[in-house]
């Protein structure tokens, strides 16, 4: 195998970081339901990613960025989006209405699938960076979101009360439209700053595979 295809050690650190997270996070949570509800993305997308290392490697940006995403997820998932620690002090620093963790982890939900959907498309489709490629990243990133807030609304309707936590409005009615509008912020940002490193790593990937 030549020497730049050979298993990288950041790859199994990143596995391993986001398993152990995931054991904490699991340990006496603030409610078990909202821990499956919240923590749902990294339960499937670990394996996922795992299934088709091989077949479909992802960059190493992606891979980082995804380890990230999931420790904002399991963050959330331990707390709830409205009690995690950090977001109490920035909320009583900076003398804020609400817990803003939530609007972190819709940023993310914007910003992180960004780069997933830019990826898939370049390397599964015709499209080439540009206009149309930045559209679409965001259209899609605006669909998972709204769908996000779907199954929020689903899950309000079938448990009541016991998805409260989940839903995490913390009082606000404008909740659902502020997290639809945070992740496309989110999804601009990212391809704003991340889109000529992206670039780089999908050439040297496909180098990799060539060789």
């Amino acid at each position: 195998m030549p020497e730049g295809l050979r298993p990288r050690r950041e790859p199994y650190a990143l596995v391993g970081i986001v398993v152990v997270a995931t054991i904490v996070s699991w340990i006496r949570p603030h409610d078990r339901l909202t821990w499956f509800l919240e923590a749902a993305p990294v339960l499937v997308g670990l394996p996922l990613v795992l299934a088709f290392r091989n077949r479909f490697p992802l960059t190493p940006l992606l891979q980082r960025l995804l380890v990230l995403h999931a420790l904002i997820l399991l963050g959330g998932a331990h707390y709830t989006y409205a009690e995690v620690p950090p977001g109490d002090w920035v909320r009583d620093t900076f003398g804020l209405s609400r817990n803003p963790y939530d609007r972190l982890g819709h940023f993310a939900q914007g910003f992180v699938p960004a780069i997933i959907t830019r990826e898939m498309l370049l390397r599964t489709s015709p499209l080439r960076p540009g206009g149309w490629l930045r559209f679409l990243v965001v259209a899609v990133c605006l669909a998972i979101s709204a769908f996000y807030e779907l199954i929020e609304w689903w899950t309000a309707v079938a448990g009541g009360h016991a998805a409260e936590a989940f839903l995490g409005t913390q009082g606000d009615v404008w909740d659902t439209q502020w997290d639809m509008a945070t992740c496309g912020v989110g999804a601009i940002v990212a391809l704003a700053l991340l889109s000529r490193v992206h670039d780089r790593q999908l050439a040297g990937l496909a180098g990799g595979a060539a060789a």
